[in-house]
């Protein structure tokens, strides 16, 4: 078995197995997109309680970390940076997975009753079991009407992890929900020149995930706390995944493209008040000049207005696309029975190609919104390592890996093509 990623779900999913005594090798860098690729800054839109790691005793949790380390933690309404976030993440991985090995993968082919994997390195390997949960990092979404741009005036809302170096410019933000609501926050805190641009007529804030109200009984029954969001339909989708896959298929497309809807957190909708919004506006025509961008708005009573910026940040989201998987070979893709443009997975998240499977963003349509949070981790991994437990051959073998904190020793592409 192979897990590919070392993100929330990699890890979660890696913990579990090595739990259950599951043989396998886990390859990505950890927790690297959120170290590196997300805002400075930036609060996780999650609540404390639903962004936990999934081991199997449900031992290394948040609050946990937070205590050791003397970190603010709240399970409810205090917000939760990103950099305890990833520090947490990469805690539990030091803790949980001391095992992962540091590579990136390059080409995923059918093999005969399995799959052979080639690394960046040059290390390549066979197996009979393969997981994808290489979580947003290729499914950034940028508007067409905008792709054209040079890199060096365009950003996606992944791409920039120091806002300091847009200090001196004219930033505008493109999207209304919670990345581009705390990026056009920090950079204006920063005093940089920005402006936040979307379609949508207003600015929504999800409200506190404790709720309002002076009844707590009331407050509870109306608007009921879950993983994902306060509310009736945001605790179903979070606490029944297994159920969603048994929708219309138009359904919980829909749902995977709109639910929950873009919105800010509480949190910053103070610190937004001094940002500059361009709300109901809808760009219609983007150049380049020797000022910059200039971005061509329509608004809703169909006026027009010209934007410049030195740079824009799309703030757009992720669509899940199994095309955009570089290193799955043509022979696989074809192969992928698909819902929309996501993999068709049965209720063990496996693929229509035995051995492969598919977890996080790209789960989705078959699993609900839950599959965008950190909080399906938990559904997740022991969904998947239970399934594989119970599948396993034969007992576990010793490795040099088995002791904590004990690494795999590096494999040798002559000798590394077996099965794991």
């Amino acid at each position: 078995m192979i897990v590919v990623g070392a993100g929330p779900y990699g890890l979660s999913l890696a913990a579990h197995l090595r739990g259950l005594g599951v043989d396998y090798r886990i390859i990505g860098s950890p927790m690297e997109s959120w170290k590196s690729k997300m805002p400075k800054g930036m609060l996780l839109k999650s609540a404390g309680f639903a962004s936990n790691l999934s081991d199997p005793e449900q031992a290394f949790t948040l609050r946990q970390f937070c205590i050791e380390h003397g970190s603010p933690y709240d399970h409810l309404d205090l917000p939760i940076p990103l950099e305890t976030f990833s520090a947490y993440g990469v805690a539990f991985q030091k803790c949980c997975v001391p095992d992962v090995e540091d590579e990136e993968l390059v080409s995923l082919i059918p093999a005969p009753e399995g799959f052979d994997l080639r690394m960046k390195s040059g290390l390549s390997f066979r197996t009979r079991k393969v997981v994808i949960a290489t979580g947003l990092t290729y499914f950034r979404h940028i508007p067409e009407l905008f792709s054209a741009l040079p890199s060096d005036k365009l950003s996606h809302a992944a791409d920039v992890h120091d806002l300091e170096r847009f200090q001196g410019q004219r930033v505008a933000v493109l999207g209304s929900g919670a990345s581009a609501i705390d990026i056009a926050v920090l950079l204006n805190e920063a005093r940089v020149t920005v402006q936040l641009i979307s379609r949508k007529p207003a600015i929504i804030y999800s409200g506190r995930w404790g709720g309002s109200g002076s009844h707590p009984v009331i407050r509870r029954l109306a608007r009921p706390i879950s993983g994902i969001g306060p509310g009736w339909k945001h605790r179903l989708c979070a606490d029944l995944p297994w159920l969603f896959r048994y929708f219309p298929e138009s359904y919980r497309l829909e749902m995977a493209e709109t639910f929950p809807s873009p919105s800010g957190g509480e949190p910053m909708k103070h610190r937004a008040e001094t940002v500059p919004l361009l709300m109901g506006r809808s760009p219609q025509e983007v150049r380049t000049s020797e000022h910059g961008v200039q971005v061509r708005l329509l608004s809703i009573d169909g006026n027009t207005q010209i934007v410049e910026a030195d740079h824009v940040i799309a703030a757009t989201g992720y669509k899940a696309d199994v095309r955009r998987f570089p290193f799955l070979s043509s022979a696989i893709v074809e192969q992928l029975r698909l819902v929309g443009r996501t993999p068709r997975l049965s209720a063990n998240f496996e693929s229509s190609i035995p051995g492969l499977y598919f977890i996080g963003h790209v789960s989705t349509a078959t699993f609900g919104p839950v599959m965008r949070f950190v909080f399906g981790t938990d559904f997740t991994s022991r969904t998947i390592s239970k399934q594989l437990a119970s599948l396993r051959p034969r007992p576990w073998r010793e490795s040099p890996r088995t002791s904590a904190g004990q690494r795999r020793p590096p494999v040798s592409t002559s000798s590394a093509r077996k099965y794991l």
